[in-house]
C-alpha cells in the first residue's frame, strides 16, 4: 500500500513542462519542440523573454525553413522552363505567435509562417530577352581529352542562362564558383607561371576566353581581363582571359538599359557562347575581332590552359 501511495505521489509531482511545449511544424512535418521555461529571463524576471535565447531559436528556424528560389531557364531545345518560388521565415508573424504562446499557459502548436521569395528571372523576362542575338563567339577543343572536356562543360553550364541586368557587373569567378573535385572538376593541364602542369579545373579558361570575345563583340565595358603568361591555342593572340580562384578574374559591366542573356553550349569539340537581349536594345556597331581557328594546333592536344 505504501508503495502504491509513493508511486501516485511521484506521478502527481511530475514536471508540468511536458504539456507546456510549443510544437513547431512546417509543411506538415514537426521541425522542433520548445518550452517557454527555456526562454525565461532568470533570475531577473520570470515574465520576460531572454532575447538572446529567442534570437538563437529564430535563426535556427529561419535556416531550417529557408528555400532559395530557382530562376527560369532555357533548355537545350530552346524551351523556357519556369522558375519556382522560394521562401523565408516571416519573422514578424513568427515572433507574434511565439509571444502569444509564451505569455499564455498550456501547450500549443505553430505552423511556421513563411514569406515567398520570387526568382529574379522569370519566364516573362526570358521570353523578352532571348529575341535578339547581339553577338557570339565559337572556340574549338580536343574532345578526346575527357578531363578537360568535362571541366569546360561544367564551367559552360555554370554561365549558361545567366542574366546580367543593366548596370550590373558580371564576375566569372563569382558565377562559376570555386573549381573543386567535389563539384566534378578534374585534373587537366594548366599554365602556372608560364609552365605546364596538372591542376583541378584545367580548361575553364577556354570558357572565360570565349565569353570575353562574345561580350566584347557585344560592346560591354570590360573591367578586368588578363592574358596568360604564354599563348593559348583556342583564341587569337591577345584575345584570351585567364582566371584563377585565388588570382585573376574576368569581369565586365552591362552598360545597356536592357538585360543581357548568356547562352553557352558545348557540342562536338566546340564551345559556343551567344549573347541575347530584347528587341529594344541599341548596341554599337559590332567590334571587328578575329574568329578562333577551327584547326586545332598541336598544343591543343595537351590542353594548354591556366590555373583554375
Amino acid at each position: 500500500m505504501k508503495i502504491m501511495i509513493t508511486l501516485l505521489l511521484l506521478v502527481a509531482y511530475q514536471p508540468s513542462d511536458i504539456s507546456d511545449d510549443l510544437t513547431l511544424s512546417f509543411e506538415g512535418n514537426i521541425v522542433d519542440t520548445v518550452n517557454r521555461s527555456n526562454f525565461l529571463l532568470l533570475p531577473v524576471e520570470r515574465t520576460l523573454i531572454d532575447k538572446n535565447k529567442y534570437n538563437l531559436l529564430l535563426e535556427k528556424v529561419a535556416e531550417q525553413v529557408y528555400e532559395e528560389p530557382s530562376n527560369a531557364s532555357i533548355d537545350e531545345n530552346g524551351n523556357i522552363v519556369s522558375g519556382e518560388l522560394g521562401h523565408r521565415l516571416h519573422r514578424k508573424k513568427f515572433t507574434e505567435k511565439f509571444y502569444t504562446y509564451f505569455f499564455s499557459s498550456g501547450s500549443a502548436s505553430m505552423e511556421i509562417p513563411v514569406t515567398p521569395i520570387y526568382p529574379k528571372i522569370d519566364s516573362e523576362l526570358l521570353a523578352k530577352i532571348q529575341t535578339k542575338r547581339i553577338s557570339h563567339y565559337v572556340t574549338f577543343f580536343n574532345s578526346n581529352n575527357k578531363e578537360r572536356t568535362q571541366n569546360i562543360q561544367l564551367a559552360s553550364d555554370a554561365i549558361n542562362n545567366h542574366v546580367v541586368f543593366p548596370g550590373k557587373i558580371f564576375s566569372f569567378n563569382e558565377v562559376v564558383g570555386k573549381r573543386t573535385a567535389e563539384k566534378g572538376y578534374l585534373k587537366a593541364p594548366v599554365i602556372e607561371e608560364g609552365e605546364l602542369s596538372q591542376g583541378i579545373g584545367g580548361g575553364i579558361c577556354q570558357v572565360s576566353s570565349t565569353l570575353y570575345n562574345a561580350v566584347d563583340r557585344a560592346g560591354v565595358r570590360i573591367l578586368e581581363r588578363y592574358s596568360h603568361s604564354r599563348e593559348v591555342p583556342y583564341v587569337p593572340p591577345g584575345r584570351d582571359a585567364t582566371v584563377s580562384w585565388y588570382g585573376p578574374d574576368f569581369t565586365f559591366k552591362n552598360i545597356y538599359n536592357q538585360p543581357l542573356l548568356i547562352r553557352s553550349k558545348v557540342a562536338r569539340g566546340q564551345l559556343v557562347i551567344v549573347i541575347y537581349s530584347s528587341d529594344t536594345i541599341e548596341t554599337p556597331k559590332r567590334k571587328d575581332t578575329s574568329d578562333a581557328s577551327g584547326i586545332l594546333p598541336k598544343e591543343a592536344s595537351v590542353c594548354l590552359n591556366t590555373t583554375t
